[in-house]
């Protein structure tokens, strides 16, 4: 420890500017995930704040939720076994509010379950997003679809859908509008996943959300940046030691020579290494939670202590194994040809 802590301090310019790359990539991965984290919540925020169960579609929508129609015989058989079970319909649409203006929205109508918002026929609930838009309870606002007006009755958190406010309807309101009897979706709290129905196709919550359009592809997109920067910290780490140990070939001969063994060596690279991970990680982790706070509502950023604490530990993870790695060449120095060449 004393050994690697007087290299710090007489090679301070090299572990700074190490120690800036680490903390500006884990800075930029922080930022990204907590981005990745923000737009998963945006596009589907009304599917993955429900308790894990089982969603089923009809089988000919071909995963295609809003191509699907349940067969009303089969959904009352469900709903009838099943306290717990929904059934709904999702479908993107758009409200006009009272100047007119067009405001675009995610449609939800349910049956059989207090999951989602129950109102009455005329009424509505919208996500808070509205509110802040502008939108207030009693406000009366229209559909050119819907032969009456929808009166606000409330606001609901976080309640997106496909990036849009999700609009909670009657299901009397809500056939009219898109002129269909069947619903959608049926949905079972906890549900068995091998409890089959015919004509109808069962999905997970996880698997359900790759159905959604975009989704899937935005956050494999997202995820790949994240875990490309963090293997680019650890090429960083294992390029780093690797030069510093080629510089001190000499010093490791010398060191062997007197007794010190391979593996304090090492303690003494991981000792450096963790120090300066450390450092880097509580700054960026301070900033990009700092930006948390000061981020914009209408920027879908969310970076929550569970993702930080696992890119922490992936980051020093990564930077162990880098370092380890680098210093292979250490175990391969001989004492007297170490001493023979010199440090550089």
């Amino acid at each position: 420890m004393n050994i690697a802590w007087k290299e710090i301090k007489r090679n301070k310019v090299r572990f700074l500017i190490l120690g800036s790359i680490i903390f500006l990539v884990s800075l930029l991965t922080f930022i990204i995930s907590g981005l990745a984290n923000g737009l998963s919540q945006d596009n589907a925020a009304l599917i993955k704040d429900l308790p894990n169960g089982v969603f089923y579609m009809n089988e000919e929508a071909e995963e295609t939720y809003n191509l699907s129609r349940i067969d009303s015989s089969i959904q009352d058989e469900i709903l009838g076994k099943h306290n717990d079970a929904a059934a709904l319909s999702i479908q993107m649409g758009f409200l006009n509010d009272e100047t007119d203006k067009q405001r675009s929205v995610a449609f939800v109508a349910s049956k059989g379950s207090n999951l989602f918002e129950n109102v009455k026929s005329g009424e509505i609930v919208l996500d808070r997003s509205l509110e802040e838009a502008g939108i207030k309870i009693g406000d009366i606002l229209n559909n050119n679809q819907y032969s009456g007006k929808f009166v606000v009755k409330g606001f609901v958190d976080q309640k997106k859908y496909s990036h849009a406010p999700v609009a909670y309807i009657n299901l009397k309101d809500y056939k009219e509008i898109y002129q269909v009897e069947e619903m959608q979706l049926i949905f079972i709290p906890g549900g068995d996943q091998t409890l089959n129905f015919p004509n109808l196709q069962l999905f997970s919550k996880k698997d359900f959300l790759n159905t959604i359009p975009s989704y899937n592809a935005e956050q494999m997109s997202l995820n790949m940046i994240v875990w490309f920067l963090v293997v680019i910290s650890g090429m960083l780490f294992a390029i780093f030691f690797y030069m510093m140990n080629v510089q001190k070939i000499g010093l490791y001969g010398i060191l062997k020579a007197i007794g010190v063994k391979t593996s304090l060596l090492f303690k003494m690279m991981w000792t450096q290494m963790f120090f300066i991970t450390t450092i880097a990680l509580l700054l960026s982790i301070a900033i990009s939670h700092v930006f948390n706070i000061i981020a914009p509502n209408e920027m879908p950023f969310s970076l929550t202590t569970n993702t930080t604490v696992l890119l922490s530990l992936v980051f020093l993870i990564i930077g162990f194994i880098g370092a380890t790695l680098s210093g292979m060449q250490i175990k391969k120095v001989e004492p007297l040809q170490a001493i023979q060449q010199g440090e550089v």
